[in-house]
Order: C-alpha cells, then sequence, then structure tokens
C-alpha cells in the first residue's frame, strides 16, 4: 500500500512547486509593473529627498517604497512630460546619484532646544502655555528633515534620541531643512497678485494635493482631507486668508458638527498647534488647508472637515499661493 502511494505523492509534490513558482514568477512580474516596494532603502531615500526637494512631497523620509512615493513620482513625470510608470528608469536613476552624501550630520544648538518643551495632552492644559513646541529633540529633528522618527533612530543606533543635549550629533538624511525658527507669525499675508490665476486641486480620494499653474502641475503634497463625519466640503472655493503661526480657536462643538459654540479653548502658535504653522482659510466658515500637529498622521488618519498637510510641506505651500485663488475639492 505504502509503494502504490509514492508516485501519487512526488506527483502532486512536484505540482505544488510548479504552482508556486508560477506564483512567484506572477508576483515578481506585478511588483515590476505596479511600483510595489522592490527597491533598497538608500536609493529609496534617494528618491524621497529627489522628489521632497522638486515639490513633490513623498511623505515623510523613511527609506520605505509607499503608496504617496508612487504617486508623487507619477506626478513628477507627468509635470515633466513622460509617462507617468511610477518606476525609477535610466535618466532618472542618474540623477539619483547626484545626491551626495545621501545622509548627513546635524549637530544641536540650545537655540534648537529653546523649540522643545512639554505639551499638555489637551486643549485647556495647551491654552495656559505661550507656545506649543516640540515634544522631544527626536520629534525636533524628524520634522526639521522631513523624516520618521523612527527611521532617524534607525540612522542613529544605540543613541538615546529623546535625551539629546546641545552639541550632539545625530545622523539625518541629506534634504533641505525646515527650519522653524525662520517663520514669522503674520496674522495675514499680503496678497500676490501674479499668483492669483494658480488653482489648487485637492483629490479626496488619493489624499494629494496638486498645486496649478497654466495646466501643468508644479507642485504636489500627501494629504488628509476631512473624515466620514465631517468630510472636506467638495466644491469649488477661494482663498480667504493666508496665515503663519497661527493661533487656533478650540472648539469642540465647530470640530466634530461644524458648528461654533461659546465653550472653547484659544491654542497659541508653535510647531505642535493642532492646525501646525500655516492656515489658509478657505470661504468656507471654519475650513482651511493647514500644518499639523503630528506629521505620521498625514493620509493615515480623519481631520475635521480640513486640509492637513506636513509642516514642511505647509511652509512650501503658503509661498505659492494667494487670497482670491481658487480651490477645487473633489
Amino acid at each position: 500500500m505504502v509503494s502504490g502511494r509514492k508516485p501519487f505523492f512526488i506527483m502532486l509534490t512536484r505540482a505544488h512547486i510548479f504552482v508556486f513558482i508560477v506564483l512567484g514568477i506572477a508576483s515578481f512580474a506585478y511588483a515590476q509593473h505596479s511600483g510595489a516596494p522592490v527597491q533598497d532603502q538608500d536609493t529609496v531615500t534617494r528618491l524621497q529627498i529627489y522628489l521632497d526637494e522638486h515639490s513633490f512631497g513623498p511623505g515623510k523620509i523613511d527609506g520605505r517604497w509607499g503608496d504617496f512615493v508612487g504617486k508623487a513620482l507619477q506626478r513628477f513625470q507627468v509635470a515633466n512630460g513622460q509617462q507617468p510608470s511610477g518606476q525609477i528608469d535610466a535618466a532618472l536613476r542618474q540623477e539619483l546619484q547626484k545626491i551626495s552624501p545621501l545622509y548627513s550630520t546635524y549637530k544641536l544648538t540650545d537655540g534648537d532646544l529653546h523649540w522643545v518643551g512639554r505639551v499638555p495632552a489637551t486643549p485647556a492644559g495647551m491654552a495656559h502655555l505661550k507656545k506649543i513646541l516640540y515634544r522631544s529633540p527626536l520629534d525636533f529633528i524628524a520634522e526639521r528633515y522631513h523624516a520618521d522618527p523612527a527611521f532617524i533612530q534607525k540612522l542613529n543606533p544605540g543613541t538615546n534620541l529623546n535625551r539629546l543635549k546641545a552639541g550632539s550629533t545625530v545622523r539625518v538624511p541629506n534634504v533641505q531643512q525646515f527650519q522653524i525658527e525662520t517663520i514669522q507669525p503674520v496674522a495675514d499675508l499680503p496678497p500676490r497678485p501674479e499668483l492669483a490665476q494658480r488653482i489648487i486641486k485637492v483629490d479626496t480620494k488619493n489624499r494629494m494635493l496638486d498645486l496649478v499653474d497654466a495646466n501643468r502641475v508644479v507642485a504636489s503634497f500627501p494629504i488628509t482631507p476631512g473624515s466620514k463625519s465631517l468630510p472636506a466640503p467638495i466644491g469649488t472655493w477661494k482663498i480667504e486668508k493666508v496665515t503663519t503661526l497661527p493661533i487656533f480657536r478650540w472648539d469642540e462643538a465647530m470640530l466634530k458638527h461644524g458648528r461654533r459654540s461659546g465653550h472653547y479653548y484659544i491654542i497659541p502658535p508653535g510647531p505642535r498647534n493642532p492646525v501646525g504653522i500655516v492656515w489658509i482659510g478657505l470661504n468656507k466658515k471654519g475650513i482651511g488647508i493647514h500644518g499639523t500637529d503630528n506629521p505620521d498622521t498625514i493620509g493615515r488618519s480623519a481631520s475635521h472637515g480640513c486640509i492637513r498637510l506636513a509642516n514642511w510641506d505647509a511652509a512650501r505651500i503658503v509661498n505659492q499661493v494667494t487670497v482670491g485663488m481658487t480651490v477645487e475639492i473633489y
């Protein structure tokens, strides 16, 4: 009986192996075609830096191929007259090699640490402060270099990045710094008529914000667009106000139901203010495009009807828009 079963077992085993091989080839082909994460960490980091510095935001720099990397690359390719393959071709690979060094070091200063402090968990607690600062030295460094805190930790094994002091050095991706200390509070930025014909297009499905000039996308950034209970308002709107380092009126009724109440807190400005470092108000009450107090949530969690950007992206978009510009949300 045993000897009679052996050929069938062998055939079945060979059949399983064949199926696994076919599935493996199919999976590899799909990965190549779909832009799945098939790149090594350094190559992806180079691409993230390259896209970021060309104003096509790939999300936080983390050395991993994610949805926003692919979306940013496709938008960059279309903007430059290429097919949106979402793949790194030979010409782009040459450009990426020009990013040298790939990593650099940053030395913390006393001035940097003045931007780090205790951040209360509640709006009531925040309302008693003068500024809403970074929660830790790692929080400061990660945002400065547009990076995932876990990636900064990976680049600095064995270092307690939450206990850094002035003079400490940290290995970071070699990207243009977001410098919170250079941003001044301005309640109403003056109009810039030369930018008035530009259009902001907010794609709520793909969670991307595109800045369009003469029918060409000139910048694109990942966003969080509203929530199920209070979605971003579909339609065409106008920019009414542009503010840097805004003060935020925290009103639970407004955030949850879109209606103002008499129970609110005034949250002072700072990088961990709930709306971040920029407020671009629309002609829709309580709705705007703004920064964030937590870059990790961009594209991944809901906001209260507004369009939320990472602070490093908000700092760039604020210099490319003006009062009176059209904003299309769809």
